[in-house]
């Protein structure tokens, strides 16, 4: 699961002169667009919540505050603003959304007490093999596929020390002063291990905070569009996933820091060892692994499957109960279950207790609420038509010009700024955008989302990269010049895949207004 914090600080927060730049900054953005002369076209109310956005866009981007109070700003500005009543701001906070990464966060936190994700991931670095770029392969695969689930952050913590102590052997091997194979292969590993961990979460619709956002902020624009179910984005973003960890992989062992051979010579059993300390899977394991197996089938089979020669019935629909629930209610039914299952009753243990609990990343979930009350307030104070009339000029421009453009701008942005709040921020823009192309609005929302997991030049633009360079086994300038390259090619296979493969997904083209768009 991506996202920018998991509640254990992964790197340092920005400095003070940011913080303040960012606040005051704000606070004058706001006075001086409140006190403009009005736009042509633009309703009084569209411009004061023109000002809020600019008030929070600044708080968000210089971190001025913790990212959860800035977005309780519209409980209060929209009220005495005038932009939406309090009674009508405040149930965008209880987004059903925001109950399905709840219950996630839930069952992931009960797997990281219990250190299931640990023997996954070396079962899968076994399972790939353990030659040089293999094991390379094999930590981006474990990592991906756990990163589906679990906080990048979390990920890429629980995979460094394993990848660390395979590097440290290597240098173990070479004496005193490691030669390059050595420390490109120690570097390689590292970034192989971030890259996946930030890549993983476009997978699922729970994978990382803006998935939740994109799948939020369309109901609230276009009310007629279809829902986004964990199976939809499934089918959307885990062949992303597919295609662009190998890339990754060929890119970084074959170009950016080429690793050959076999350069852990007892690497196999190293990792038997690493599995042999784990001991016998326990009880509490087996009973995290039938939840999360549980929960996959449960938002998999919830409504019917159409295979084209068969259609597979969903349970909810069989239960007559199609019209009550959707994903969020397995997340949370599957997140309760956990407090529920006795590892030890005599003791009173349990799967997850509170004190696990609580780790939940609550900032990050009132950041949620805060992002589908702008979209609220987007479309009540009529900013996001004025915002489409402003855009019409960019009719006519190919609508894979302009995916390619937010792509390049989102995948860049993002590696100075949190990526769940600059999505927040820009997807009621490309909304806007769309509509005044004349285009999907999902083919300019989609690359949003999935560029803003595609920062990897940086230490400072996601968690894991952070992490990871703090081993002290990737330079500046290895990551700087790898991240590059690959910032450019995500945007490009960001861009393509999308263009092709989302209407045979979600239908509609890229190029024309779908159905469900109100005209």
């Amino acid at each position: 699961m991506s996202g920018d914090s998991d509640g254990i600080p992964a790197q340092e927060g920005p400095g003070e002169l940011r913080r303040r730049l960012g606040f005051w900054l704000g606070i004058g953005l706001f006075a001086l667009v409140w006190a403009l002369p009005a736009p042509e076209g633009m309703q009084p109310v569209a411009q004061r919540m023109a000002a809020t956005v600019a008030l929070m866009g600044c708080w968000w981007v210089g971190e001025s505050l913790p990212l959860g109070v800035t977005a309780l700003v519209p409980l209060v500005a929209f009220p005495l603003l005038g932009i939406m009543p309090c009674k009508s701001v405040a149930p965008n906070y209880a987004n059903h959304f925001v109950f399905l990464l709840l219950g996630g966060f839930f069952i992931a936190l009960a797997m990281q007490r219990w250190e299931l994700h640990r023997r996954i991931a070396l079962w899968i670095i076994r399972l790939v093999g353990t030659s040089g770029p293999r094991l390379v392969l094999g930590f981006m695969v474990a990592t991906a596929f756990l990163s589906m689930w679990i906080s990048n952050s979390a990920t890429t913590m629980m995979m460094m020390p394993i990848g660390l102590g395979l590097v440290m052997k290597v240098e173990e091997l070479q004496g005193r002063q490691p030669g390059p194979a050595a420390l490109r292969f120690g570097a390689c590993l590292m970034l192989g291990i971030a890259y996946a961990a930030n890549i993983g979460g476009v997978g699922t619709l729970v994978g990382t905070f803006p998935n939740l956002v994109f799948a939020g902020m369309l109901a609230e624009h276009f009310p007629g569009a279809p829902e986004i179910s964990f199976v939809d984005w499934l089918k959307l973003g885990l062949p992303f996933v597919l295609i662009f960890v190998p890339l990754m992989w060929l890119y970084l062992v074959g170009l950016a820091l080429p690793v050959r051979g076999q350069v852990v010579p007892d690497a196999e059993a190293m990792i038997a060892d690493e599995i042999r300390q784990l001991g016998p899977m326990s009880q509490a394991e087996k009973l995290v692994a039938g939840v999360f197996a549980t929960t996959a089938l449960l938002w998999i089979f919830r409504s019917d499957i159409d295979l084209g020669v068969l259609r597979i019935p969903g349970w909810a629909g069989l239960l007559g109960l199609h019209k009550y629930v959707n994903d969020a209610t397995v997340a949370m039914a599957m997140g309760i279950l956990c407090f529920v299952l006795p590892v030890d009753r005599a003791r009173g243990v349990m799967l997850l207790d509170w004190e696990h609990g609580k780790r939940a990343p609550w900032g990050i979930l009132l950041l949620f609420g805060g992002g589908f009350a702008i979209a609220a307030g987007f479309t009540e104070s009529g900013l996001t038509h004025w915002v489409g009339d402003q855009l019409g000029a960019l009719q006519g421009v190919p609508v894979l010009l302009v995916m390619l453009v937010v792509a390049l701008t989102m995948t860049f942005l993002t590696e100075m700024t949190s990526n769940t709040a600059t999505t927040t921020m820009m997807l009621p823009i490309l909304a806007a955008t769309a509509l005044a192309l004349k285009a999907n609005p999902l083919a300019l929302m989609l690359p949003a989302t999935f560029s803003a997991s595609c920062a990897f030049m940086l230490p400072i633009g996601t968690p894991p990269n952070a992490i990871v360079f703090a081993s002290g086994r990737v330079s500046l300038l290895q990551m700087g010049r790898a991240g590059l390259w690959l910032n450019l090619i995500g945007a490009v296979a960001v861009t393509g895949f999308l263009y092709f493969w989302m209407p045979l997904v979600l239908g509609g083209a890229a190029g024309e207004l779908p159905g469900w768009v109100a005209q």
